[in-house]
C-alpha cells in the first residue's frame, strides 16, 4: 500500500514539473543535450560546455526535488533513496525522445 501511495505522489510531483518555474529554460537546456534525468531522481549535467547558469540551475532544481523527496519520505514512512529512486525512473521514461537520461552504462539519447 506505502509504495502505491509513493507512486501516485511521484507520478504527481513530476507532473507538477518540480521546478515549475525554470520549466521553459529547463526543457530548452534538455533539448540542447546539457543536462539529463539521472537514474537517481535528479538532474545531471550531460555536457562538459555546460556553463555556470546551467550549472546553477540543475543545482536549483535538484535542492527543491530533495527538499520534496524527503517531505514525501516522511510522509510515507519510506526511505529517502526509496523516494529517489522511484522518482528517478518515472522521470527517465517519462523524459522525451531526443533528450538524456542516465542508463548503467553511461548518457543515452532516448
Amino acid at each position: 500500500m506505502k509504495h502505491k501511495i509513493l507512486k501516485v505522489l511521484i507520478i504527481a510531483l513530476l507532473a507538477l514539473n518540480v521546478a515549475s518555474i525554470f520549466a521553459v529554460d529547463l526543457q530548452q537546456v534538455k533539448s540542447q543535450g546539457l543536462v539529463g534525468e539521472q537514474l537517481n531522481g535528479y538532474l545531471g549535467v550531460v555536457s562538459a560546455d555546460a556553463d555556470a547558469e546551467v550549472r546553477g540551475l540543475v543545482a536549483d532544481i535538484n535542492a527543491k526535488r530533495k527538499t520534496m523527496y524527503e517531505s514525501i519520505a516522511e510522509k510515507n514512512s519510506a526511505s529517502l533513496e526509496t523516494v529517489e529512486l522511484l522518482a528517478g525512473k518515472k522521470a527517465v521514461e517519462k523524459t522525451e525522445a531526443g533528450n538524456y537520461i542516465q542508463t548503467a552504462a553511461g548518457w543515452k539519447k532516448k
